[in-house]
């Protein structure tokens, strides 16, 4: 399974486990970061990068809803986008996505 990342990131855009990412496949939206899942090698580099412990792997009956997610902000088309952004193959060759999913979005801020 493809390790995702989980609410703790919201509002926490580091960039660290970016960095740390050796396939490029962490992407931000306006909130918060996704894991491409088709592009996602499970390495574990970014679970020691990430300032806030939000990245997990591992089918944890708790974090269903945001592996799900983490997915739907791939498969759907997102606020102000045309299409699914899909698979792109790196996310240093797309500009931060400007959307977030709607669970993300609905959180209230700090």
């Amino acid at each position: 399974m493809p390790y995702i990342i989980g609410p703790a990131c919201i509002d926490e855009l580091d960039g660290a486990c970016v960095d740390s990412c050796p396939v490029d496949c962490i992407y931000e939206g306006i909130r918060k970061r996704y894991i491409q899942p088709v592009e996602c090698i499970e390495c574990g580099a970014c679970l020691p990068a990430c300032p806030v412990d939000a990245i997990t792997s591992g089918p944890d009956p708790a974090e269903a809803e945001w592996a799900e997610d983490n997915e739907r902000f791939f498969i759907t088309v997102l606020p102000g986008r045309e299409a699914p952004l899909g698979s792109p193959g790196g996310a240093s060759d797309v500009d931060p996505i400007g959307a977030d999913t709607e669970l993300v979005a609905a959180r209230d801020r700090p």
